[in-house]
């Protein structure tokens, strides 16, 4: 038989020396002028642990084929060059002539408008080869091969070419093998982006939820029923993630074409064809890093299949809880850096480059895109950090939802609130989504939702975290700060973006010393249940032998009474204008907010600066309180995460902030760690403040404190 074999690489190159070698005529065709020149000098060499041998026959480049191409017509060229083929085909088929596809993706559809339905076979080809230099090609292994017209039916035709193509067997179901293929090939660009094997890639059990969710999200695309091949059942896809990882353990190409394409020979991918015409996220979120990788943005690394796995845990684990307002695929960083492929979320009210600022507020996420960073988006960003999503909140950090969205759940219970306003951040830390994530605190809105969710939350010195770029609500009491997972997360975002937060201590050089706000824990407010969870947490940091003494916190609770002034003077100053100025739109605010708002209207701003008076009085006996001690404890909330935040302008509203308060009126660090469970299993927070400036030390006992507690 006669052939023409367009796209003369790893498949083409192979199929079409079998049938040389067989005797059949066929004209090699290919864009590389130099594969075409090294085949016309000294043939083509398949090599190899199949098989090793040379066949010669005639190569060309697309401009040197024939005007009239007659008998079978093999399409082997990469997806994303189907157009070009298609227009070397396009009027040059003889009468009979017949078109193969042999490509992977599903280009039945480009094809056929070019050559006609009725010429068209596609075939699924599944052995691994490798183009290794000019005119050679490494053929990994012997796998299965497939041909079937794309109606299903097994025709005269389709007989023939099968019994002539080598491994080729018919089949009634060849869309069902390509649509498997898909949800392999979805595989494989995964794996790509790393430097892993294919292997290892499948086999690493921390990308295992990841490779399964891939494969799910691509066969449930599927038209038809996809077909098993080599290992790969889609029935089964936990067993054949194994059963591939000892298909390709066994084969000599350790490395997927796509990551050759990325890696070695810095040329386009299949990606466009392949992931392209796929919907939902996953295949997406893969499409996006080849992109970058492609654009020179990225390297392919394991870093990289990290944040994929963090994209898969932000589907399955943060939107069911309403945590996340948008996912921010391929987010550009430095290629190096402290924080070096560190998927961190941002709390959607700090300036994210090409996304709206949301502010927890639908007109507001409906707006322009920022045009650049926040400083601390910057600062991630150049500390190698992947900000690879926006964090739902409380509509202006204010204290309320907006009704047309969903308030943050906790992932300890989702019948209960993450916390406000940076609910959001906290919950895809607690939930395991990633290790950190920024947030913002007026009064508490990091620590509170730390304390309910059972994470850490660190609430820096005021102005050690720039607030440029944040929506204010109190431009005096507002910190930007750090989520985590562990107070040595905390301390990496904060040494990466302030070089405050060193490693801790391996050996203090004294016992540490604990200053416990004792009416804190007398305070009546304060739920019997979490105070004494907190005395049980003190009396084990006694016996793990930090040393405790008593303080006064009466200046503390003058502090805090010092905030509401503040706060509502100055949340008018920035949102009056919005509400009662020209062009006013008070309807988009949600109406706990707006009632928030009119009532901060009343306040005259001669209370807010008696209220800085006043705090520029406490101070020093704030700091008196350190005297003797590393830092102050005490409780972090007076109650366990309530169903839902309640409003600051209601009974439970107003006492929700009142241990977390006081340290945004003095500006001193804080820091909640867990402690313990009530019986109801809902976390409880332990606050640790030290000196204004302090963060090191703050870090340091809290690292101490958690080892002592865990």
């Amino acid at each position: 038989m006669k052939f023409t074999v367009l796209g003369s690489g790893a498949i083409g190159g192979t199929v079409g020396a079998h049938l040389s070698r067989s005797g059949h005529d066929v004209l090699f065709c290919d864009a590389d002028p130099a594969h075409v020149a090294a085949i016309e000098a000294d043939g083509l060499r398949i090599t190899g642990p199949v098989d090793e041998f040379t066949v010669r026959a005639p190569a060309v480049l697309p401009a040197g084929l024939p005007e009239l191409v007659d008998g079978v017509v093999l399409v082997a060229v990469k997806g994303h060059h189907t157009a070009a083929a298609t227009e070397v085909l396009r009027g040059r088929l003889a009468p009979g002539a017949v078109v193969v596809s042999m490509q992977n993706g599903l280009t039945a559809d480009l094809l056929s408008d070019a050559v006609g339905r009725d010429r068209l076979l596609a075939c699924f080809v599944n052995f691994g080869a490798d183009v290794v230099g000019p005119g050679v090609v490494m053929q990994a292994n012997v796998a299965t091969f497939r041909i079937g017209e794309l109606d299903g039916r097994l025709t005269d035709r389709l007989r023939e070419l099968a019994g002539v193509l080598p491994y080729a067997e018919p089949t009634g179901d060849i869309l069902g093998y390509l649509w498997a293929k898909q949800a392999y090939g979805a595989l494989l660009f995964t794996g790509a982006v790393s430097d892993l094997s294919i292997a290892d890639s499948l086999e690493d059990p921390q990308f295992r939820p990841l490779m399964l969710a891939v494969a799910r999200e691509v066969l449930a695309q599927s038209p038809v029923i996809p077909m098993p091949f080599d290992g790969f059942d889609p029935a089964d896809l936990p067993g054949s993630l194994r059963r591939l990882v000892a298909v390709n353990r066994g084969s000599a190409k350790s490395h997927s074409g796509i990551y050759r394409d990325l890696a070695v020979r810095n040329r386009r991918t299949e990606v466009d064809v392949q992931l392209g015409p796929l919907t939902g996220p996953l295949t997406g979120y893969v499409a996006e890093l080849i992109r970058a990788i492609e654009r020179g943005e990225r390297v392919c690394e394991v870093a990289n299949l990290e944040l994929l796995a963090a994209y898969e845990r932000l589907e399955r684990l943060g939107r069911p809880l309403h945590a996340v307002v948008a996912a921010l695929p391929a987010p550009l960083r430095a290629k190096a850096g402290p924080l070096h492929g560190t998927p961190i979320a941002v709390k959607d009210i700090i300036d994210v480059a090409g996304s709206p600022r949301g502010n927890g507020n639908p007109h507001d996420m409906a707006g322009a895109p920022a045009a650049s960073d926040a400083p601390v988006v910057a600062a991630l960003r150049a500390a190698g950090a992947d900000v690879f999503a926006l964090a739902s909140l409380l509509e202006y950090a204010a204290g309320a939802p907006h009704p047309d969205l969903p308030e943050a759940r906790n992932p300890v219970r989702p019948d209960r609130t993450a916390g406000g306003s940076s609910g959001g951040s906290a919950a895809l830390v607690a939930a395991g989504v990633c290790p950190a994530a920024l947030g913002t605190d007026t009064g508490g809105s990091i620590r509170i939702p730390a304390a309910y969710c059972g994470v850490v939350g660190l609430k820096p010195t005021a102005g050690l975290m720039s607030t440029e770029g944040v929506t204010p609500l109190s431009p005096t009491l507002d910190h930007v700060g750090v989520l985590a997972a562990s107070v040595a997360d905390a301390a990496a975002v904060l040494a990466a973006l302030t070089g405050i937060g060193a490693a801790p201590e391996e050996t203090p050089a004294r016992p540490v010393r604990l200053g416990v706000v004792a009416d804190q824990l007398a305070d009546s407010r304060l739920d019997p249940e979490l105070a004494a969870i907190t005395r049980m947490a003190l009396d084990r940091l006694l016996v793990a032998g930090m040393a405790l003494a008593d303080r006064d916190g009466t200046v503390l609770s003058e502090l805090e009474a010092c905030l509401a002034d503040i706060l509502l003077v100055e949340a008018w100053q920035v949102h009056g204008q919005a509400i009662t100025g020209p062009g006013a739109e008070p309807d988009r605010f949600g109406a706990t907010t707006l009632r928030l708002l009119r009532t901060a209207a009343e306040v005259e701003p001669r209370r807010r600066d008696a209220a800085l008076a006043r705090r520029a009085e406490l101070r020093p006996a704030a700091d008196r309180l350190l005297d003797g001690v590393d830092v102050l404890v005490g409780p972090a909330t007076p109650y366990a995460a309530p169903e839902r935040t309640p409003p600051i302008d209601t009974p439970e509203g107003r006492i929700e902030g009142i241990f977390s308060a006081p340290y945004n009126v003095s500006g001193q660090p804080a820091i909640v760690v867990p402690c313990g469970l009530t019986a109801g299993g809902l976390p409880v927070g332990l606050q640790l403040a030290a000196r204004h400036g302090d963060d090191a030390g703050l870090l340091r006992v809290a690292a101490a404190v958690e080892v002592a507690l865990a």
